[in-house]
């Protein structure tokens, strides 16, 4: 049997990938054991019992960024957090480590360095994390979702996905989709959302472009997030949610989507081949724009900076691209593999390589 310590969480961009490795390995190996490594902070602690996993706690020790207290007390706390993690995988008798980022992976990749035990690194986002730059430097295998990631032996392995658009028949469900949202299956659908709490900006703009949307022939289906305050205008053509539980329902109806360009969200995207444009979010470092450069090389996306993205800008560009159809189908053409649905079996196969390796050491 074969233990093995996912690390990472934080966000949902870290966790979801993250359960997805899990849920294959267990799938493929229904009595190996997987036990998760994050903090209790992060949306791991939620997220990681609920899918029926094991999740064992390690400090959250960040990387100081100025010279203060926390930077003179982070060696001993981050000594302290990686002797924890040693334990475990002493006391657990774990096999091989997959890190994804967020705090619980840097002490994971120490402590199994230390420990002489395999670590693969699973990069998301196409500008790296602290914690995976250090870790890439020792690991067996370096994955990442993105072509153009600098990382140390970065290969692109895609994005772990749910189960349920990995598999998804989108023109199988399109006529489900339709009664779910009750629009006509039968004309060109835009889908808009931001997350599970909404885009302030995305939602700005379309409450002020909506009738255009619908002027131009093409049907809206809105996912505004659990935020906001939206008034639903209540017309034919015009699905307006606050939240969707079926986003394969979703993308099934959507022939052209607005969205954020967080790592999730284009990888899920580009594997299922859809069109877009993105419109990145503009707080950290940039690295939403980054995720989205290879669809919008491709032809297969385009990019809006947030700040343009206004109900006039909408008009002008969206909205008359909603009535070039030749200009729809070749988005759509392109949009054909600029991702993949193996994400998942592509960093269970690097899982398995560091495996390999142990043996032909201990050999």
């Amino acid at each position: 049997m074969t233990t093995y310590l996912l690390a990472g969480g934080g966000t949902a961009g870290h966790v979801n990938p993250m359960l997805a490795v899990a849920d294959g390995l267990k799938a493929r190996e229904p009595d190996a054991e997987v036990l998760i490594l994050g903090t209790a902070e992060g949306l791991e602690s939620r997220l990681v019992p609920e899918r029926g996993y094991e999740l064992l706690i390690v400090p959250k020790v960040p990387f100081p960024r100025r010279p203060n207290g926390d930077a003179v007390a982070f060696p001993a706390r981050f000594s302290r957090a990686v002797k924890l993690v040693r334990s475990y995988l002493r006391d657990r008798g774990v096999d091989v480590v997959l890190g994804v980022g967020g705090y619980a992976s840097a002490p994971a990749y120490v402590a199994a360095r230390r420990e002489r035990i395999p670590a693969v690194v699973h990069e998301a986002n196409a500008r790296p994390g602290l914690a995976n730059v250090l870790g890439a430097l020792s690991a067996v295998a370096v994955g990442v979702a993105f072509d153009g990631t600098r990382i140390r032996r970065g290969e692109v392995v895609g994005m772990p996905l749910r189960p349920e658009l990995v598999s998804l028949d989108r023109a199988a469900l399109r006529q489900e989709a339709a009664r779910e949202f009750g629009l006509d299956p039968d004309k060109p659908v835009l889908l808009a959302f931001g997350g599970s709490l909404g885009a302030r900006r995305i939602n700005e703009t379309l409450a002020g472009s909506w009738r255009d949307v619908l002027d131009a022939g093409w049907q809206l289906l809105h996912i505004t997030g659990d935020k906001n305050e939206l008034a639903d205008p209540g017309v034919p053509g015009y699905a307006l949610r606050r939240y969707v539980s079926r986003m394969d329902l979703a993308f099934s109806l959507a022939d052209l989507v607005i969205s954020r360009a967080g790592a999730s969200t284009v990888s899920e995207i580009s594997a299922l081949s859809i069109p877009a444009i993105y419109v990145p979010y503009p707080v950290g470092n940039g690295e939403q724009k980054l995720n989205a450069a290879a669809a919008v090389a491709a032809g297969a996306a385009l990019l809006v900076d947030d700040a343009e993205f206004t109900p006039d800008r909408m008009r002008r560009d969206v909205v008359s691209l909603l009535g070039d159809r030749d200009a729809i189908a070749r988005m759509t053409a392109a949009a054909e593999g600029t991702g993949t649905r193996f994400g998942t079996e592509n960093v269970i196969a690097h899982l398995d390589r560091a495996l390999d390796a142990r043996e032909e050491t201990s050999s």
